[in-house]
């Protein structure tokens, strides 16, 4: 309402979906539809959820994402929401997708018509749902929190509630009361360093890793950790770092050098904030995930009022936590130190990853 928006007709569509949502014809039920979809094609493998957004509504796939990721993944089931990735042709895609097109009639986008016309001709699964406008938002947050209900009953789970986001933060609570004890964090030692960037992984990892890896190298530890990724696996870049346009870009572009490489879906989510998201799903989905974790130097750091810590400290012991939880479920997990500068990091992050593949030592 403060944001000038018509409250009245953004319900008005959701009050017309909820009565579509009603009836006892199924072929008439909307959320029911979209939910037996879902449920089915993720029991037949395609789990991956590629969401394709008009950008004048890009925003609503970090809501589709947290609302289908933590109902959905858990007891070792769930739905994989896909948000933010590029674009690309269809063979950079593997069997394991279902790609949702929300088109925006109002204002849609030639390029992912093209894009989608491309997979649906190459014989991708795929979705359409259309709006009319904006506010058409309404009956599309009800649509799909039915359809997750659905899903989540044909999965066999409980798409209400989200177990597992609990782990992290108790990891959380007892670093921070280490630090709170001696001013510091648990210190953990890097497996390397080169170039200013740090390389992390626990113990089991670390052994797994440096067995596959044809030298104790940044290139060959990480292309032995990417080499993890197999048809129907996907990538979860957890990223602690600021969400601005220059790391987007960079993030982005690691992103899809991985996902055309290994042609494996492809998660993007910023920590802390992915904790409450994907997070639940990364700890309690389907054991597909292999992550990269990535973390740096926050400068300036801000001070918390009241408190001995500051969001830096607070911020580091919620990725070390998730990372421990991640280990202790036997996740496959490398973190990544960029050090002070994040982007000259990143940069360099990418340029590894870009020369593994260039090498074809991703397999």
């Amino acid at each position: 309402a403060l944001a000038g928006i018509d409250v009245a007709r953004l319900l008005d569509t959701a009050a017309s979906m909820r009565d579509r949502c009603l009836g006892d014809d199924a072929q008439a039920n909307p959320g029911l539809q979209l939910g037996a979809l879902l449920g089915a094609m993720t029991l037949a493998g395609r789990d991956k959820v590629t969401l394709i957004i008009s950008p004048a509504i890009g925003s609503l796939g970090m809501w589709l994402e947290q609302l289908i990721a933590e109902s959905t993944g858990k007891n070792g089931r769930g739905l994989i929401p896909v948000d933010g990735e590029r674009l690309g042709p269809p063979e950079v895609y593997g069997r394991d997708r279902l790609f949702v097109y929300m088109r925006l009639n109002a204002a849609p986008s030639a390029e992912q018509d093209a894009a989608v016309a491309a997979l649906e001709k190459a014989g991708h699964a795929l979705v359409r749902i259309t709006l009319e406008d904006t506010l058409d938002l309404g009956q599309e947050f009800f649509r799909w929190e039915i359809a997750t209900a659905v899903a989540g009953s044909i999965l066999g789970i409980h798409p209400f509630n989200q177990p597992d986001v609990e782990a992290s933060k108790l990891a959380m609570r007892t670093l921070m009361a280490t630090y709170q004890e001696r001013g510091s964090l648990p210190g953990v030692s890097a497996l390397l360093e080169d170039a200013g960037l740090g390389l992390f992984a626990d113990a089991r990892n670390a052994a797994n890793l440096l067995s596959a890896a044809t030298h104790r190298t940044l290139e060959a530890v990480l292309a032995a950790h990417l080499n993890h990724l197999q048809a129907g696996d996907y990538l979860a870049i957890n990223a602690y770092l600021p969400m601005s346009p220059a790391n987007e870009r960079l993030l982005q572009q690691l992103r899809q050098t991985i996902r055309d490489t290994k042609r494996v879906a492809t998660t993007l989510g910023y920590g802390p904030r992915f904790l409450h998201s994907t997070g639940q799903l990364h700890k309690g989905g389907p054991d597909t995930g292999v992550f990269l974790q990535l973390t740096a130097d926050d400068s300036p750091d801000i001070a918390i009022p009241g408190q001995v810590y500051s969001f830096g400290v607070l911020k580091n012991a919620q990725a070390q936590g998730d990372a421990e939880v991640l280990a202790e479920r036997g996740k496959r997990l490398v973190q990544i130190h960029l050090g002070s500068d994040i982007q000259a990091g990143l940069a360099r992050l990418h340029a590894v990853v870009q020369k593994v593949c260039d090498e074809n030592r991703l397999i």
